[in-house]
């Protein structure tokens, strides 16, 4: 098992389904099943599971882009517009940078249907620092 599989076990992507597609410098691709386990009271895919979702690809893709052994990553800003109602099946979520620096990252996040029709975009902010301050 990889050290990143490690670093899954027992976090909210187990509990939420979400599994890496692909992972990269420029792009992080995961899924989700969208089920009851992530719905709102009202039967459809929950807001919160989606940002969720998107923080947990801009997060990777920005740690990805730091040295692990110096620095890390945290999520400082995050927002979504729910674009499409979603109550079973699968998303995908696609991020992508934005901005790379060296203090702070920002990342866009697309997440879809199975038919690629928008669900929900969202755009986090990753502060870099040093892993002392975590």
């Amino acid at each position: 098992m990889s050290p990143f599989a490690q670093q899954q076990q027992e976090t909210l992507l187990t509990t939420l389904g979400i599994e890496f597609v692909e992972a990269t410098k420029s792009r992080v691709v995961a899924t989700m099943p969208v089920g009851p386990r992530v719905h709102q009271p009202f039967g459809v895919l929950h807001g919160g599971a989606s940002v969720a979702l998107a923080e947990t690809l801009a997060s990777t893709g920005a740690w990805m882009n730091v040295d692990q052994a110096v620095h890390t990553v945290v999520g400082i800003e995050i927002n979504a517009n729910h674009l499409r109602a979603k109550r079973d099946g699968m998303v995908t979520g696609t991020a992508t940078p934005v901005h790379v620096g060296r203090t702070t990252q920002v990342w866009e996040v697309r997440i879809a249907d199975e038919a690629g029709r928008p669900v929900c975009v969202s755009r986090c902010t990753l502060a870099v620092v040093p892993q002392a301050a975590r």
